[in-house]
């Protein structure tokens, strides 16, 4: 998949057919979508394109309104966006950045120019709540009274149902917030996961015991939080099991190495003796959130610290070994 940041260049695919939103987490909703998009090109013998923003539409928002209340918990960085559209086999990504004159356009302009002239759209397919232009003024209707106009199809997708419940980023973030991990899957069809480069820290695990890897989560506000079971893809041949914490760290200085922003510091509970203790930095792993222990806790001291994070690694190793014994239990139906 090609990505651009905009569509003024050279490289990006005309007459392409295309879908738009933000796309956080790409659900099974968005995944629907993206195969219906995907089928519509290879009909026309055209490229499938995606179109999405960078910030958020309301973080954009809440940061000019000094209202950081409207910005939307975000459920996964623009890498993992980026690579799970990759993986729903789009064939280019266009990156608009949400600025004030993208804000301003309006839904005619916004057809003009983005559309038509930056991309000259032969297909659009939008989803059934579907608003843009300046202040949402355009919907599907305007959008499909443009195509016949201008000569572009225009579809809209229903919502995606898992077990009545409409698929959605608001659901999802909801299921995150909550710990719901199980839930967070089944609407994503896939464990929820947090990928990045290893970055430095202030080398503390290793003062504790308890070495970890650092990922740094872009966005200030991510909707899940606290104490995880995990497992790292990336290391080995095999995926690592740990324990993560992802967050702030209040039981630490704000004004460590990372400056307070938010990381998903990682525990593997058997370290792999080949990578050493420098070995993992700078590579790109990605981290599967399982199971939620609690959430985060500020303790009283180091000594305190250490304890907590021992009971984790306690709590994570007994759930890992009741997932083993389900699964096993399960297989053991299966063959019966």
């Amino acid at each position: 998949m090609r990505v651009f940041r905009g569509f003024n260049h050279p490289g990006v695919a005309q007459a392409c057919a295309l879908t738009i939103g933000n796309f956080d987490g790409v659900h099974r909703g968005h995944q629907a979508m993206l195969a219906l998009l995907r089928g519509e090109a290879q009909q026309r013998g055209i490229h499938s394109c995606v179109m999405t923003f960078e910030p958020h539409p309301r973080d954009y928002f809440a940061a000019v309104t000094h209202k950081p209340e409207l910005a939307p918990a975000r459920i996964g960085t623009l890498r993992d966006k980026l690579t799970d559209l990759a993986q729903c086999g789009v064939d280019q990504t266009v990156v608009l950045p949400f600025d004030a004159r993208l804000a301003s356009l309006s839904p005619e302009d916004f057809i003009d120019e983005v559309l038509v002239k930056g991309l000259g759209a032969q297909y659009v397919l939008v989803g059934d709540d579907f608003r843009f232009g300046a202040k949402r003024a355009g919907d599907y209707a305007m959008l499909d009274a443009a195509g016949v106009a201008q000569g572009f199809d225009v579809a809209r997708m229903n919502s995606y149902e898992v077990h009545g419940l409409r698929v959605s980023s608001s659901a999802v973030r909801d299921a995150l917030g909550q710990g719901h991990m199980d839930d967070t899957a089944r609407l994503l069809g896939r464990p929820y996961r947090i990928s990045g480069h290893v970055v430095h820290g202030r080398k503390l695990g290793r003062e504790l015991g308890f070495r970890t890897l650092n990922l740094r989560f872009a966005h200030w506000k991510p909707a899940a939080g606290g104490i995880f079971v995990v497992l790292v893809h990336g290391l080995s041949d095999t995926p690592l099991a740990g324990v993560a914490n992802l967050g702030v760290r209040p039981s630490l200085d704000p004004n460590d190495v990372n400056g307070g922003r938010v990381l998903l510091e990682t525990h593997c509970l058997d370290w792999p003796s080949s990578l050493g203790t420098e070995g993992a930095y700078g590579k790109i792993i990605r981290v599967e959130l399982l199971h939620k222990l609690h959430g985060e806790l500020k303790y009283d001291g180091l000594d305190a610290l250490k304890a907590g994070i021992a009971k984790d690694c306690d709590d994570a190793r007994a759930y890992l070994a009741s997932l083993h014994a389900q699964t096993h239990r399960q297989m053991t139906r299966d063959r019966i």
